[in-house]
């Protein structure tokens, strides 16, 4: 990147930059923040930068809630696998076109409505009313990955909220957040209610993106199964909507 065109990204002149590259003059955080997204900084590059301007980092205490750009490649790249991305939080914040056909994302509103965790605790996961066993280990297992989050981020006000309304609408999570809940088994399947394809019972696997504390969480099926059918009809009626 030349200088002109770091110094259009951040919107600061190219005499600026060049004063910055000298040693001459301290930058304010906000331009500091406006270089930092303008290079495409990691969080611990734009930490250390931050550190050698004598700032604290943006958001530092909270949930990062950013989608960097190796990240939307992958989700791309994984077009016909339903995957989706969530903060350490669980919130949904990026999502591929299967996920889209497949749950619909794009109609959930914004806030608790596409937080996993709150649609998985209240009712409105889009599954069916029975929870299997290894629905049950999913749940167990998202309570314990909050659990943590919220030691990593004490000054979240909303995953603060987030877990005292659970706690609150939500004997199961309740009793979840307050219990020791082994997560070393990972074998998970979640069941989606399709209005086209009827009930889809998918196995689910999550992913760490250490990279921004995300969540990839990917639904596959047995190849040749009833599920594996009913996810292709999904694909289908996409295509001819489409």
């Amino acid at each position: 990147m030349r200088r002109d065109e770091l110094a259009a990204a951040a919107g600061v002149s190219a005499e600026y930059v060049k004063r910055l590259e000298q040693g001459q003059g301290r930058p304010s955080a906000g331009v500091l923040d406006a270089l930092a997204r303008a290079l495409r900084l990691s969080r611990p590059e734009y930490e250390y930068l931050c550190s050698l301007a004598g700032y604290v980092p943006s958001g530092a205490g909270r949930v990062p809630r950013q989608v960097g750009p190796g990240t939307r490649r992958l989700l791309d790249r994984l077009g016909d696998i339903p995957i989706c991305v969530c903060d350490a939080a669980w919130t949904l914040l990026a999502w591929n076109t299967a996920w889209e056909t497949l749950c619909r994302a794009s109609t959930m509103s914004d806030g608790r409505d596409r937080n996993m965790a709150w649609r998985a605790f209240t009712g409105d996961q889009g599954g069916t009313p029975r929870t299997s066993e290894r629905e049950a280990r999913l749940r167990s297992s998202i309570v314990a990955d909050l659990r943590a989050t919220a030691l990593r981020y004490p000054d979240d006000d909303w995953l603060k909220d987030l877990v005292t309304d659970l706690k609150a609408v939500s004997e199961v999570f309740a009793g979840l957040w307050q219990a020791h809940v082994d997560t070393r088994d990972r074998d998970y399947q979640v069941t989606i209610r399709h209005p086209d394809a009827g009930d889809i019972t998918v196995d689910c696997d999550i992913m760490t993106i250490h990279e921004g504390d995300l969540r990839a969480v990917v639904y596959t099926t047995e190849i040749g199964s009833v599920d594996a059918a009913r996810l292709a009809l999904t694909q289908d009626r996409h295509s001819d909507r489409v």
